[in-house]
Parts: C-alpha cells; structure tokens; sequence
C-alpha cells in the first residue's frame, strides 16, 4: 500500500505549502455591470460562506467578451470590478482589505477549449474575486488507505469548476495536472466520481454548456479527458456522476467536488 499513501501525503503537504486563496467568479450579462439575481445570490452566500479570520488581501479583476472597442471594454470591465467593491463594503466584508481592483479589459476566445463562441464569451463576461490568507501552518491531516473498505475515496481538494459548468477555475489546471503526474508513476485503478451541490440527492444539476442535467457526469468526464491526455492509460480508470448523493455539509463549494475511488493496486 506504500504507493497510495505516499501519494496521499503527498497530494496534502502540497497544498498545506502553499498560499491559500480563495476564489469565486460573478459572470454578467452582455454590456451590462449590474449583478443579476442569480448572481446577487451567488455573490451573497460567498460572503456569507467564505472564511473570515485572517484575510490578508482580497482583489478584484474584472473582464469583458471580445466585442465592443478595446476603450469600450476597459471601461465596461472596470465598472464590473467597481460593482463587486461595492457589494463588498456594503456587506461590511473587510473593504479595507480590498488592494486591487482592476479592469482588464476584453479576453479571447482562446480560454477554453470550446468551440462554440457564445459560451467562451459568457464566460468571459466575469469579475473574478480573489480572497488571501496567510500560508496554513502543517498539520496532520486524515490519510485514507484502500485497506479500509469503508473508505476508498478521496478528494481531489483545489480542482475546482466554474459553476454551472465542467470548466476548470483558472488555477486548477496546475493542480490537477500535477496530479496526473504523481498517477502516472503508480498502477492502480480508480474512478473517477464527480459530485455537485444544491439539488435533491439523486437529481443531477443542469450542465449550461449543453442544457442537460448532468453536470457530476460531465466533470467527471473532464477530469477523465484530462488524466488521458496526460498519458493516463484508459484501462486504468473509469468515471461516474453521483449528483448530490453525498453532501459533506457546510459550504456549498465542498460539494461541487470531483473523488478519486480506488478500486485496485
């Protein structure tokens, strides 16, 4: 079993090494830079959610689809950042933190790998908001081992999607690409178990890229695309949608999750 805990530990003492951020993305609707209802809500449970001791800095950048003059989008991407400042400080949320905030203007259509552009520039349409903390200091953390029928499974912890989509947050890509390399050097088998928040158990959440309810399916799958890209042999895994059958409880984002199930050496 040495190979699965020494990727265990792994896995954990880098992230317990390195700055902890948290993100969250406010997308808007074409030419506008007030939050609609949805997103007000969104924006409103993260400041409810998001951990309050220690924040170091929190930033705010804001960006536009590639439409509209280069004047035109600044200006407009700005005044999107403007907006989540002042959602900030009207929820008393540490304005004094806020170091950055920043418009920056238009973003190509070059993101994603998507081909259909309305989706890349609905994702372009975005403040993203970037709340700091001091670096964490170690501690033990749980280490599960594949002897323990009861626990096979684990969390793929920072691999993190846009909601409503089985996009990657910008940071994730590092995160499971390093991943991929600490599996490539092991043989076991696994799969690949995707989670979502906010529906009724079994019920699967809406993927707004293809209007289809099943969006655990499709992070999954992306996260499966991704580990075969990487030189992953597909014999070795597998992968599979499990809605919200699984709550961890406490914040929402804990839920929209995707676990690696070890299935054998």
């Amino acid at each position: 079993m040495r190979f699965i805990l020494f990727f265990l530990f792994v896995f954990s003492f880098n992230f317990l090494q390195a700055q902890f951020n948290i993100e969250h993305s406010v997308f808007f609707d074409t030419d506008k830079y007030t939050l609609s209802k949805t997103e007000k809500i969104r924006l409103q449970q993260f400041l409810v959610e998001v951990e309050k001791e220690g924040v170091i800095q929190i930033e705010i950048f804001g960006y536009c689809d590639d439409r509209g003059t280069s004047d035109y989008n600044l200006n407009l991407s700005q005044n999107r950042a403007n907006q989540i400042k002042k959602v900030f400080k009207s929820n008393s949320f540490f304005p004094e933190k806020i170091t950055t905030v920043d418009g920056k203007g238009e973003l190509l259509l070059t993101i994603i790998e998507e081909e259909d552009p309305s989706i890349i520039r609905a994702l372009n349409r975005r403040v993203d908001i970037v709340v700091s903390y001091p670096e964490r200091e170690n501690k033990t953390k749980k280490v599960v081992s594949v002897e323990n029928n009861k626990e096979k499974a684990f969390s793929l912890e920072n691999v993190l999607f846009i909601t409503g989509y089985s996009y990657l947050t910008r940071k994730s890509k590092k995160v499971l690409d390093d991943v991929a390399e600490i599996i490539k050097k092991e043989t076991f088998s696994f799969v690949i178990q995707g989670h979502v928040c906010c529906t009724d158990g079994t019920v699967d959440a809406i993927d707004k890229k293809t209007n289809q309810r099943n969006l655990s399916v499709a992070r999954a799958k992306y996260v499966y695309d991704f580990f075969v890209k990487k030189g992953i042999n597909k014999t070795r895994m597998s992968y599979e949608g499990l809605a919200h059958k699984f709550p961890l409880g406490g914040s929402e984002d804990k839920d929209r999750r995707v676990e690696i199930k070890i299935i054998s050496k």
